[in-house]
């Protein structure tokens, strides 16, 4: 999908729950940057098949899901929407949701050189209390340890993370978030 005179970039933000992924694209979504957003689409497809949207349900449903339609059925989808946006003739896309090595190797196969991914990390204590005190979708201490296990043993979460192009540490303020996040749209052209 490379445009040689005016190459899209695709900016995917990756990282366990409650490190503040969405912040990170919420305030980059201010540029008026189209998004492209991974969990949306698993609730899309929960909800066309009538399952109510719990902690436990999107677990055991993304695992099923992509054990019926492959690994990669996320990132196809999600690559498909992309690659409407790029015909379009839009040159910047946000990625929120970025999970699995499989749809890392998906996205660098169908977009070679125009991928940045920049992972956004934070203790898992941290991430724990965000995730216990957010109002969508809190989760209980227990349920936050296992969206970690099943994120890094069932998702495969942890090598798009590992080889992240940069990487954002969110571990005070949003203050100190968003001029981190800034800093790398400069980066990358743009702003």
């Amino acid at each position: 999908m490379n445009h040689p005179s005016h190459p899209t970039t695709i900016l995917a933000f990756v990282g366990l729950s409650g490190a503040g992924k969405s912040e990170a694209v919420n305030h980059v979504a201010r540029l008026d940057i189209p998004k492209v957003y991974a969990g949306g689409i698993l609730y899309d497809e929960m909800r066309r098949r009538g399952i109510a949207i719990t902690p436990q349900s999107q677990a055991k449903f993304r695992k099923a899901w992509r054990e019926e339609a492959g690994k990669d059925i996320i990132i196809r989808t999600a690559a498909e929407q992309m690659q409407r946006l790029a015909a379009a003739g839009q040159r910047h896309i946000l990625f929120d949701g970025l999970y699995s090595w499989t749809e890392y190797k998906y996205l660098t196969h169908h977009f070679p050189g125009e991928l940045v991914v920049a992972a956004i990390v934070a203790p898992k204590q941290l991430r724990h209390r965000r995730l216990a005190q957010r109002p969508e979708r809190p989760f209980t201490a227990q349920e936050a340890i296992a969206r970690d296990w099943s994120e890094i043993e069932d998702i495969e979460k942890g090598g798009p993370i590992a080889i992240a192009d940069h990487f954002i540490s969110n571990s005070h303020d949003l203050t100190e978030l968003h001029q981190q996040v800034d800093a790398l749209c400069r980066e990358i052209g743009w702003v």
